[in-house]
């Protein structure tokens, strides 16, 4: 059990049965009241967020999240097909919704983080960044700087990304899976 000032940021409690996560949190004491923990936390099952406070005589339970490698096998209609890594005849399927925008930034074989509670996987945790090959890209055009620089071109998951001018089709590209902006060319 937690108690009020230990439910932090990046913290995973059981509220009203379901788990959360601490997004913010802030410490108030003033002279002549109790002190609280203001939070927003958001639910991890269902994306919901909730502004709750703890009051000093409160506790909250700490969630037992548990991760287990997945490998990614194949995407048809809205579901995402996932192994065991050790285990290629143990399949699993995600829907869509539980991955979210990362979703698009996942090719064949590539491994993640399945983020389980009570044996149901409620979300998947990608590699910060990932390394994809650019399947189509507009040529560059010298002087062709007006627009600031950047070109879209789609990568081999069918993704499109903004990247520089001088990417060209067929280049390695390093993109970050969160905020799905172009970091660097690899090759």
């Amino acid at each position: 059990m937690l108690e009020y000032n230990e439910i932090v940021v990046r913290k995973h409690i059981i509220h009203e049965g379901e788990p959360y996560e601490v997004i913010e949190n802030h410490v108030a004491r003033t002279q002549q009241r109790k002190p609280q923990n203001k939070t927003r936390i958001k639910n991890l099952l269902n994306g919901r967020m909730v502004d709750v406070t703890y009051h000093a005589s409160d506790k909250a339970e700490e969630a037992e999240i548990s991760k287990k490698d997945a490998k990614f096998l194949y995407a048809s209609r809205g579901e995402w097909w996932f192994c065991s890594p050790t285990n290629p005849g143990d399949r699993f399927k995600i829907p869509e919704t539980t991955i979210g925008e990362g979703s698009k930034f996942l090719k064949a074989n590539s491994i993640v983080e399945a983020l389980v509670f009570d044996e149901k996987i409620f979300g998947v945790k990608l590699p910060i960044t990932v390394e994809l090959k650019v399947t189509e890209a507009p040529p560059a055009i010298k002087g062709d700087t007006a627009k600031g620089g950047n070109k879209v071109a789609i990568v081999e998951t069918g993704a499109s990304v903004s990247v520089p001018i001088f990417v060209a089709e067929g280049d390695i590209i390093k993109i970050n899976t969160e905020t799905g902006e172009y970091r660097e060319r690899v090759s």
